[in-house]
């Protein structure tokens, strides 16, 4: 299945040239020989970039691709308000696993 949503797209596209950019920056960094603190901080900040896209690519999925299914097999039309409930119920369920270690 592919994702529905035009500005989610962009938002995973514009943070992924972002980390490609931070990406070279610590290749830079390699060649500049920075201290090792230097290029520790800026690989946590990829880290937690990609994390960041991860986290919103897994919330456009469930909700665009795998709340559909329903539909797509020839059921009912899924209400609105039981729409906007499973995607809190997906919200939430993916801010409880940012929070695991």
């Amino acid at each position: 299945m592919k994702l529905k949503s035009v500005e989610a797209k962009e938002n995973i596209k514009q943070r992924l040239r972002r980390i490609e950019g931070q990406v070279r920056g610590v290749q830079n960094m390699l060649d500049e020989e920075r201290e090792c603190r230097e290029i520790m901080q800026q690989l946590a900040a990829i880290r937690s970039a990609l994390q960041g896209v991860n986290r919103i690519f897994l919330q456009e999925y469930a909700g665009a691709c795998l709340l559909d299914l329903e539909e797509e097999a020839g059921g009912p039309a899924v209400r609105p308000e039981l729409r906007a409930r499973r995607a809190k119920i997906i919200r939430e369920m993916i801010d409880f696993l940012d929070k695991a270690p």
